[in-house]
């Protein structure tokens, strides 16, 4: 244990006062990790950080931190007002109280470090600008990437960098399903049951399987590369959950894997400037560094002008890789109230976003056809009055059925679903499969 917070250390080190919202796995985590390294810490840092009070919304809930019983209360704006707190750690998740709370520490003249990415997908540019306006640090790398350094990457070590493309896997609990379903042949069901029996995944999965978690880390993301004032709502998103083992095995014979990508890039043309932002799933290329990826781990592959290709890899959930971003971000901030001056953001620019119709890509079509004589015919007929040109085709057959899966050439996306909508419509197509897109096939 470090020193109690009541005999703070008389020497060198600058003591920073910390004030924490919520305190579940990640808060507990990180009391943990403060308490038992702050004498590391201050040594290595010349800071010393003291959590003095703690929010929590239930005092008699049994924690795994027990002796913080006397740091905590039940009023979060207490915290926030204490003239002694000089910075506040939010991870209390959700919009409210969270924003009133963070914009109320700014204000106050306290610094804010937060895991909240629902918030910080959807109000991230006002928070940044308000914390411009007080001269105050907003940090928020636990809010990407867990353990993974990617905000401060982005942000600082890239500052000076043109990023084109930032892709990766930013959701554990999805690469997890993904990975139990192509090792051992697992359906997408049984795969979720594991990863909530193994705490990867909540009870109620959906924010992870239906790609939400993702869509937000992916607005982040790409706000922080671009400089530019994004939103999950301009990220299209599609989920995992109509992925089956077949869409897996098709793919591995192929030499790919499936993985739940998220996606953040620029197009240039001439004087127009666009951003596409897109998270769903998708083949990738065995070779590519990001099919290596395995289990909970998340990673994150950066395109830039000069730098050419970066990957960043590590855990992206768990308590005490949360706790151990936040520590940086804490770290950084505490730091942060030791300088004459505070760097001003750039305030964020409001960019074009790309619509999906506009991406080219090769696709992956499935589709369960009617066995019958003349069904291909037909088929090739709606990819060809869309301009969709088929690269190659694999059938299986049942008894009653064909299981058809197409790979094509580079195709718009709009041309893609007008393909879809016109096979949907024959009588001979029984159901339309997965669509998946292909990273990595572009050139070819």
């Amino acid at each position: 244990m470090g020193r109690p917070n009541d005999e703070l250390a008389q020497d060198n080190f600058s003591t920073v006062r910390v004030g924490l919202l919520g305190c579940g796995n990640v808060g507990c985590a990180l009391v943990s990790l403060i308490d038992a390294e702050s004498e590391a810490i201050a040594e290595r840092t010349g800071v010393r950080l003291a959590i003095t009070r703690i929010a929590v919304r239930d005092l008699a809930k049994r924690r795994s931190v027990p002796e913080i019983a006397s740091r905590l209360t039940d009023d979060p704006m207490s915290v926030v007002e204490d003239e002694e707190i000089d910075l506040i750690v939010e991870l209390i998740g959700g919009i409210e109280p969270a924003e009133s709370l963070i914009e109320a520490a700014l204000r106050e003249g306290k610094s804010v470090v937060s895991a909240n990415k629902d918030l910080l997908a959807s109000r991230g540019t006002k928070l940044h600008d308000l914390a411009a306006s007080a001269g105050r640090d907003l940090l928020y790398e636990a809010a990407v990437g867990g353990a993974i350094p990617l905000v401060r990457a982005l942000s600082v070590s890239l500052a000076g960098e043109r990023v084109h493309r930032v892709m990766g896997i930013v959701n554990g609990t999805t690469n997890y399903i993904l990975t139990r379903m192509s090792e051992s042949s697992a359906s997408y069901e049984e795969a979720l049951i594991e990863a909530i029996k193994l705490g990867f995944a909540e009870a109620d999965p959906t924010a992870d399987v239906e790609g939400y978690d993702a869509a937000a880390k992916t607005a982040i993301m790409a706000s922080i590369a671009f400089n530019a004032d994004i939103t999950a709502h301009d990220v299209y998103c599609r989920g995992i959950t109509e992925i089956v083992v077949a869409d897996i095995d098709f793919a591995s014979r192929r030499g790919y894997v499936i993985k739940l990508l998220a996606v953040a890039e620029r197009f240039v043309e001439g004087e127009d400037e666009s951003i596409l932002v897109r998270v769903h799933p998708a083949m990738i290329r065995k070779s590519h560094p990001l099919a290596s990826v395995h289990g909970a781990f998340n990673a994150v592959f950066i395109e830039g002008e000069h730098a050419g290709e970066l990957m960043l890899y590590g855990r992206g959930a768990g308590g005490s890789a949360t706790a151990s971003a936040v520590l940086g971000d804490l770290v950084e901030a505490a730091r942060g109230l030791q300088r004459v001056t505070t760097f001003e953001q750039p305030a964020r620019r409001h960019v074009q976003i790309r619509p999906i119709d506009q991406l080219s890509s090769t696709y992956c079509i499935t589709i369960e056809a009617k066995d019958r004589t003349g069904v291909m015919a037909e088929v090739a007929d709606v990819f060809g009055s869309q301009g969709v040109s088929i690269r190659s085709m694999e059938q299986t057959d049942s008894y009653s059925e064909a299981r058809m899966v197409f790979i094509t050439h580079l195709a718009r996306e709009s041309d893609v679903q007008a393909t879809l909508h016109g096979l949907e419509k024959l009588d001979s197509v029984v159901r339309l499969g997965g669509l998946l897109r292909v990273v990595g096939d572009e050139d070819e």
